[in-house]
């Protein structure tokens, strides 16, 4: 079993980003510039938030931070993000989610100018991605894709079972593993709530990735030996060992799971490191104008 290390992949990634902007600014061009917006003070979008300010400058990058209360109102934050798509030393943004209940997320993400939406969100970013055309591609299955290709794990003609339909992880993904490019050219299954026969789907699988967020839902004997997994799952359990009172875990019951495979991702330390470093990777397109 190789346990696949999300968190040494993201840094090596990073220092790869700085050279490529040190090399940008040698040649007198723009140093790239993400704006993040964050409304009200969930813990978790705290968190999320401040390691992508952190990773932009590890990378290199101008980032800038604006912060609103829980009652902004939607029009003074579409506001805020039609002048940021406006403004030309901006090269990227991305709104922090989730929002308070008062504002509509679709509508939120349908205003940022595609060619600024570096979480590859808006649906002129989602349908280019599901066609093969050159896009922002969702930070997470972006992150899944690179690990799959720099553990040099064969997905062509191998058997995918994804875990979840969402449209960040679960449909993004499913659709990048079906194209004809590596990591892809697979077969691909997609089982959801409503999927009677998903244990037997899984014990098919080559490859399974858990994206329900539902906490150790995949146990050992839903999984093949020699199968690869890809745990995305990451849910704050409460735990009353830890400092913080509870402990993150994935979808996959990582001990009784790990033996059985030929790879698996930690949680944390696996897929969520990467999810903020293709944000970088993709800020990076943006600053360069790379994509259209």
């Amino acid at each position: 079993m190789i346990l696949i290390d999300g968190k040494k992949t993201a840094d090596d990634i990073k220092l790869e980003i700085a050279e490529e902007v040190k090399q940008l600014l040698a040649e007198g061009k723009k140093q790239p510039h993400l704006v993040a917006i964050l409304v009200g003070h969930d813990g978790g979008s705290e968190t999320y938030v401040a390691a992508k300010c952190k990773a932009c400058e590890v990378c290199g990058f101008k980032s800038t931070l604006i912060r609103y209360e829980d009652d902004v109102t939607e029009v003074e934050l579409l506001a805020r993000i039609e002048e940021l798509n406006n403004d030309d030393d901006v090269d990227g943004f991305i709104v922090q989610l989730p929002l308070p209940k008062h504002i509509s997320e679709q509508k939120v993400i349908e205003a940022i100018d595609y060619k600024k939406d570096v979480d590859g969100f808006h649906p002129i970013n989602v349908g280019r991605t599901s066609i093969g055309l050159p896009a922002f591609v969702s930070a997470t299955p972006a992150g899944i894709l690179e690990l799959l290709k720099r553990y040099n794990i064969e997905t062509a003609g191998k058997h995918v079972v994804v875990l979840g339909r969402s449209n960040i992880v679960g449909k993004p993904v499913a659709q990048l593993l079906m194209q004809k490019a590596y990591p892809g050219n697979a077969t691909v299954t997609v089982c959801h709530s409503y999927s009677k026969d998903l244990k037997e789907q899984c014990l098919k699988a080559d490859i399974i990735i858990a994206a329900l967020g539902s906490p150790n839902f995949v146990t050992a004997d839903m999984v093949k030996e020699g199968a690869v997994i890809i745990d995305v799952g990451t849910t704050r359990v409460p735990n009353a060992n830890t400092k913080s009172g509870f402990k993150l875990t994935g979808d996959v019951k990582f001990d009784e799971v790990a033996p059985k495979c030929s790879y698996i991702t930690p949680v944390p330390g696996g897929v969520g490191p990467m999810t903020i470093c293709s944000l970088m990777k993709n800020t990076l397109l943006a600053g360069k104008k790379a994509i259209y």
